[in-house]
């Protein structure tokens, strides 16, 4: 079984910005996320606010795994851009997710404004005006996965009835085999697709 802390950690973080420092506090918001971009396991990050009124500010960024989220959470280029802000901000909530439920929040709240590692395409900037959704129902989430396991693993039965004599295995073998094969191919293709595909139905309420 995979070790939890192999998943990918996506953390978004509210915070209260001086309404009087919004110029400083972009630029500071801005700096954060450049600073992450160099450190190894970044799979990207972005900041919102919740409206051009409100001092509610969020922050999104997500990482390989936990000792790579942790490198950059303890290094001294974050401490020193957390104390250049403490006169103007404040951490209000810090939520961490992993492993499956990632796959439904992060890309809705990443492709607002995301940064990505070096190498990738150019993003966007500027903060945009929409808070960062929540996780969908947990039934929703139970749907989507069943739509993109049941197909995948129908599939994967039907052309490995077609390995000479794999009938004829274990039947631990041959689950051990297809969860082997299927798990990654869940994990960076098939997840990923559904949720796109279920985007507007996952982002709708309860």
């Amino acid at each position: 079984m995979a070790e939890p802390d192999m998943h990918p950690i996506t953390v978004a973080i509210e915070r209260r910005i001086d309404p009087t420092r919004t110029v400083e506090a972009t630029s500071w918001m801005q700096s954060g996320t450049d600073l992450a971009t160099g450190f190894a396991g970044f799979l990207g990050s972005g900041w919102v606010r919740a409206g051009e009124g409100s001092d509610l500010w969020y922050m999104l960024y997500r990482f390989r795994d936990i000792p790579t989220l942790e490198a950059w959470e303890q290094s001294s280029q974050r401490a020193w851009w957390l104390d250049s802000g403490r006169s103007f901000a404040s951490e209000v909530r810090v939520e961490r997710r992993t492993g499956i439920e990632g796959w439904f929040d992060a890309p809705f709240a990443t492709h607002v404004e995301a940064r990505h590692p070096a190498g990738e395409s150019a993003p966007a900037t500027g903060p945009i005006q929409q808070p960062i959704p929540s996780a969908p129902p947990r039934w929703k989430q139970a749907v989507t996965i069943w739509l993109g396991f049941f197909p995948t693993n129908l599939l994967a039965s039907w052309l490995l009835g077609f390995v000479p004599g794999f009938t004829d295995w274990p039947l631990a073998l041959r689950v051990l085999l297809a969860t082997i094969a299927l798990t990654p191919i869940m994990t960076y293709f098939v997840l990923p697709w559904v949720t796109r595909m279920l985007r507007p139905w996952l982002q709708r309420g309860a």
